[in-house]
């Protein structure tokens, strides 16, 4: 009678357990299939460019409400302070120089480039194929217009999409306004017809020049139909909005809305998309099955003055070295997975092709130097990150390091000026406590100088560039 009632017992346990919605992480649903990956990506947003991360009038509620119930990373790199070459670092988990995806030259790749991502190159998109995920890019690509660069042949089931920056393609006349500083403060960059920027779809263009105005919204409308389309088995989505990039364009629905002027209505649009992502996913019943990270490809273009951005307190922007050109705002979501919190470790988006593959269940290939470090510990325990060292690049010069809480900074140089200089000893900062750079304390720590040194000749020793794929445009040709 005892042992009849013990087992009566446990069945209604179990079946409350239930009842009530409550699931165990070992044997729940959510996490018999692997999980999806959703990677959304702004162009041009600085570190100070939201709510969440101290911006006084953008509002952003969806993505401050998405750093609270997940990880606000405040640490997070890219692979350079450019476009191309941090687009290339995110989808190959590589530092740019490995694979010429940077230059010296031209540090981004343009419409008549003749090249693109090197075919031997592994994406993350061709990484979670192996693993049979559907796999879509949508927004910007800026990894090679010409057909055998787009991504439907770099491991991407479907593109749609502008293939480069929006700023391209301008057909505006440059002389007769005066210059291409002077455009920019004229009428002609508001309209879209000044850029002859083309969508495409797959690999046929659908709309020239590409509607800019709603473009953010038709890039939310496609990745959310990809998901609900895939939602039976695991997907990978790239959405990579080619804004706040200027030209800057908003809906009408957000136009004139933000305090901040024409910039905060587009970041606050990026912001009200992002949670309609979020919520599909909620909606599906995918919110516990899938991650979702939130981060930008390099800081503000400072240039543009109100057009551009902020890098908070951190020093310069978009195209520099300093800490406010490839430090970026990094938010990871995934309810019942991700361990909510803030990490102050160091990161970087090469380190999604490593956590991603691995989580996946794809080995990383062993024929070539990865960059990238799995996060997975840091996610989901709360584990100090197991990144230690971050590297910056300008073209294929190593410009500074940071180990730890230092950053020692070898070459310094404006970020659209021609003149560098270089140090020797190099520029020492401690970033933990002066994420300015304003206090050089070379003098004061050759020891820690002589670590980085080292950690420096170790990365050398080793190091094979890559051919540079962004110098030729036009007719010239790699020989």
């Amino acid at each position: 009678m005892i042992a009849l009632r013990t087992l009566l017992f446990l069945y209604l346990l179990i079946l409350f357990d239930g009842c009530t919605g409550t699931t165990n992480n070992e044997d729940s649903d959510a996490t018999k299939r692997p999980f999806n990956f959703v990677i959304l990506f702004a162009d041009d947003l600085g570190y100070g460019d939201l709510g969440v991360y101290g911006h006084p009038t953008i509002r952003t509620p969806r993505l401050d409400k998405m750093a609270g119930e997940g990880q606000k990373w405040t640490n997070f790199y890219v692979g350079a302070s450019v476009c191309t070459p941090s687009r290339a670092a995110l989808l190959t988990g590589r530092l740019p120089v490995r694979n010429g995806m940077t230059s010296r030259i031209n540090r981004v790749l343009f419409p008549d480039s003749d090249n693109g991502l090197p075919a031997e190159e592994i994406t993350l998109a061709e990484q979670l194929k192996k693993a049979g995920y559907a796999t879509a890019c949508v927004g910007k690509w800026h990894l090679g217009s010409k057909e055998q660069y787009l991504p439907t042949n770099n491991g991407f089931d479907y593109y749609y999409g502008i293939p480069y920056s929006n700023d391209m393609d301008n057909v505006a006349d440059m002389k007769a306004i005066g210059g291409y500083m002077k455009f920019w403060s004229s009428e002609a960059h508001r309209s879209i017809n000044s850029f002859n920027v083309p969508l495409m779809r797959n690999t046929e263009v659908i709309e020239r020049p590409a509607n800019q105005h709603t473009i953010t919204k038709r890039y939310t409308d496609e990745s959310i139909k990809f998901m609900a389309g895939h939602k039976s088995s695991p997907f990978f989505v790239y959405l990579a909005y080619n804004l706040p990039h200027v030209p800057l364009f908003a809906s009408e629905t957000f136009e004139d809305t933000s305090p901040r002027g024409l910039y905060g209505d587009v970041v606050e649009e990026i912001d009200y998309n992002v949670g309609r992502v979020l919520d599909t996913l909620t909606a599906m019943g995918l919110a516990e099955n899938t991650i979702v990270v939130f981060t930008s490809d390099n800081g503000p273009w400072l240039i543009m003055n109100q057009e551009g951005g902020s890098a908070g307190l951190l020093r310069n922007g978009k195209g520099s070295t300093w800490e406010g050109g490839m430090r970026e705002p990094c938010i990871f979501w995934s309810p019942g997975n991700i361990k909510p919190g803030l990490v102050t470790g160091i990161g970087s988006t090469m380190d999604l092709y490593t956590t991603f593959s691995t989580l996946a269940g794809v080995p990383i290939p062993n024929d070539r130097v990865v960059d990238g470090v799995d996060l997975s510990a840091t996610l989901f325990k709360g584990d100090p990150s197991p990144r230690n060292e971050m590297f910056y690049y300008r073209g294929d010069w190593l410009y500074a390091v940071r180990v730890g809480d230092y950053k020692a900074h070898y070459i310094t140089q404006e970020a659209y000026e021609p003149e560098f200089t270089r140090h020797d000893p190099p520029e020492l900062y401690n970033i933990s406590v002066d994420p300015s750079e304003k206090f050089d304390i070379a003098a004061d720590h050759p020891e820690i100088i002589e670590q980085i040194n080292e950690v420096v000749r170790k990365h050398n020793e080793k190091l094979i560039k890559g051919l540079d794929m962004l110098k030729d445009r036009g007719n010239q040709k790699l020989n």
